[in-house]
């Protein structure tokens, strides 16, 4: 019977590792591999502590810092995938997709999610050559450079402010015919003298040759097509958080991200806490991930120490 399980192996899961191995809490770290997201990154640039990193060493360093500390207080099981945690008698049971089981008395989920993948030509071809699903970690690589960001939600127009801090100039494309995000959010950010905005906009084809070069879209009312010349394609067009395995244990928000207490990161399952980008929090972001999860796992260590 382990103290915590942790399911996960991104920033938040491995912070999370190391602290509890700190606290001698004994310890299962569920993931199929440490990095998170980012470990696709070419260069990460806001990682604190650490000016530019790319995401395959930021992965191999969550790790070696998890394994300095585990000694025989925390396990760590790499290549597995959970399947589903189920409450049993005051403690909880772990099943991974290879039939494998563990119990805990509590768990920690900062399992993360996958951002929705842009679906036109050329989309897959240039991942990481020009098409990126993280303006914080890749927007100064396209400092003085036409790019353009595909969605119109609270994201998107997030992203776009982001960018207009170093790039020449942003476009965004929106395929409804009104934007998602805040009113006063798309106000303010239309308002850049270096923004465009476009509704109705569907994405066709990303082009280039090493690298990204442009992008062809359509406008859905009109049927016109149009070329954009750009060497920066950001996609915001939502994320899916992998929850799936606590579907029925805890409450989702109708994303299917956890909702959390934001001052413990507690979930609505007594046991179970969440941190990270499967969960409810504001801002997504590796150090917040990191954070959060270090912020459960003092409430974990609280919650087991003095009930």
């Amino acid at each position: 019977m382990y103290d915590v399980a942790i399911i996960g192996g991104g920033p938040g899961g491995s912070a999370a590792g190391v602290y509890a191995a700190r606290k001698l809490l004994k310890t299962v770290l569920i993931t199929d591999l440490f990095g998170g997201q980012s470990v696709v990154s070419e260069e990460i640039q806001n990682w604190i502590g650490t000016p530019a990193i790319s995401g395959a060493d930021l992965a191999k360093n969550l790790e070696a810092h998890v394994r300095a500390y585990a000694g025989s207080v925390v396990d760590i099981v790499t290549g597995e995938r959970v399947l589903k945690v189920a409450s049993e008698d005051g403690h909880f049971t772990i099943t991974t997709k290879t039939g494998k089981s563990y119990n805990a008395k509590t768990v920690l989920v900062t399992a993360g999610g996958s951002r929705r993948k842009l679906d036109a030509p050329g989309a897959h071809e240039f991942d990481n050559k020009g098409v990126t699903y993280c303006a914080s970690c890749d927007g100064p690589l396209f400092s003085g450079s036409d790019v353009v960001v595909i969605g119109g939600g609270n994201a998107g127009f997030e992203t776009a402010a982001q960018l207009l801090a170093y790039a020449k100039s942003v476009t965004l494309l929106h395929r409804g015919e009104q934007y998602a995000a805040d009113p006063v959010t798309v106000e303010k950010v239309l308002a850049h003298p270096n923004m465009k905005g476009f509704l109705n906009a569907e994405t066709l084809q990303i082009t280039g040759e090493k690298f990204v070069n442009g992008l062809r879209y359509k406008n859905l009312v009109t049927g016109a097509e149009s070329t954009l010349a750009v060497s920066g394609i950001f996609v915001e067009i939502g994320m899916v958080p992998s929850t799936e395995f606590v579907d029925g244990l805890v409450e989702l928000d109708q994303y299917r991200r956890i909702i959390i207490d934001h001052k413990t990161q507690k979930t609505s399952c007594t046991g179970i806490w969440a941190a990270g980008d499967c969960t409810s929090s504001l801002y997504h972001q590796n150090n917040i991930a990191a954070g959060d999860a270090v912020k459960a796992l003092e409430d974990i260590y609280v919650h087991l120490k003095t009930r």
